[in-house]
């Protein structure tokens, strides 16, 4: 951003000069950043979809070790934004990881990225905790909702990053 900022500066300054007739007026405004190649830009986050179906816990260390956490989701535009990179990469809207659980404290619901959990798309009747479920997934029966679910159930997953991480 200080970059894009002090490019500006320069760029005007040579504007004005050019106006006086001193110099040729070509300037340079980089583009700002945007998400790696295979990386999903939304709202200044970076969503990646991985089809390796893992365990809920192994989902979430293989998001860390691309600095990335399991997807939360903040509305309902990101909630289809993250169905449409798991159809982009799946070419299905298949029973995905994303980074709700409530395995601290059952009953309180947690984004494991540390966001605010304040929106949900909970399939009806869910979350029931049948036989301790305490993670979450989308894309959960015909309606495509969120269920909670054993942690130990083996699905694709969603990571998520802030753009600015890959800044530098």
């Amino acid at each position: 951003m200080k970059l894009l900022t002090a490019s500006a500066l320069l760029c005007a300054m040579m504007a004005l000069i050019a106006a006086q007739g001193k110099y040729k007026n070509e300037c340079y405004v980089p583009k700002k950043p945007s998400c790696p190649a295979g990386w999903t830009e939304y709202n200044n986050k970076c969503y990646f979809y991985v089809s390796t179906p893992l365990p809920w816990g192994d989902a979430q260390r293989n998001c860390q070790s691309m600095s990335a956490n399991l997807a939360s989701v903040q509305s309902l535009g990101e909630y289809q934004l993250i169905q449409r990179v798991i159809s982009d990469g799946s070419r299905a809207n298949g029973r995905t990881w994303i980074g709700g659980s409530d395995g601290q404290q059952e009953g309180y619901w947690f984004w494991i990225d540390g966001t605010r959990f304040q929106y949900t798309n909970w399939c009806r009747g869910e979350p029931n905790n049948l036989g301790s479920e305490q993670c979450m997934e989308m894309n959960f029966s015909g309606d495509l909702c969120m269920n909670d679910q054993s942690c130990q159930s083996r699905f694709p997953s969603v990571c998520i990053t802030n753009k600015s991480y890959f800044l530098g």
